[in-house]
């Protein structure tokens, strides 16, 4: 059994074994990171090959600060918001004042009410700003000044987006359980 180093070495060395252990270790991952940026799994899929790419092409820089996983973690959002800006240029996004506020009663949920399936289709669902911006400041842990950075926009604008989402995601939740009592 080769060692992540051996693997990374082998890959660095044009090994197609290499590669191919590597793709099948870790795809499985990195299509997950890439589905939460993307409407469907073709367009995830997309977006993962391009990640491979990146990955090979760039294993040199890899320094070994850190763990290899999420280094190729950063490159899979990376690439799904580079794609995102030259496929969409946001033209999903809505000005803020287009907006109407959507009064949420206060519901509380058991942790296993919704599956896996179900909170991915619902992030989704979202207009493609509001789910880029709730994927990396809910799920990948990004401060809203370093998402403002990366999809050039406002601070404020970030926040807002992510308010709006989660206010969507929790309609939308409202609206499957109800689904569910009929």
């Amino acid at each position: 059994m080769q060692t992540e180093k051996q693997l990374i070495q082998g890959c660095l060395n044009n090994d197609k074994k290499a590669q191919k252990k590597l793709f099948d270790s870790y795809s499985h991952i990195l299509l997950g990171v890439c589905m939460r940026y993307t409407k469907d799994r073709s367009e995830a899929e997309d977006v993962l090959q391009e990640v491979f790419i990146k990955i090979y092409k760039s294993l040199g820089q890899f320094e070994d600060k850190g763990s290899f996983e999420g280094w190729m973690k950063r490159i899979a959002v990376n690439t799904a918001i580079t794609i995102y800006k030259k496929n969409l240029k946001h033209a999903y996004q809505n000005d803020i004042n287009d907006i109407r506020e959507t009064n949420i009663v206060n519901n509380s949920y058991t942790e296993a009410e919704f599956t896996h399936n179900e909170l991915l289709d619902v992030i989704r669902a979202l207009p493609a700003g509001y789910q880029i911006v709730f994927n990396l400041f809910a799920i990948e842990g990004y401060k809203h000044k370093e998402i403002a950075e990366m999809l050039n926009i406002d601070i404020s604008t970030s926040k807002s987006q992510y308010s709006r989402a989660r206010k969507l995601i929790q309609q939308k939740l409202i609206e499957l359980n109800k689904i569910r009592g009929s």
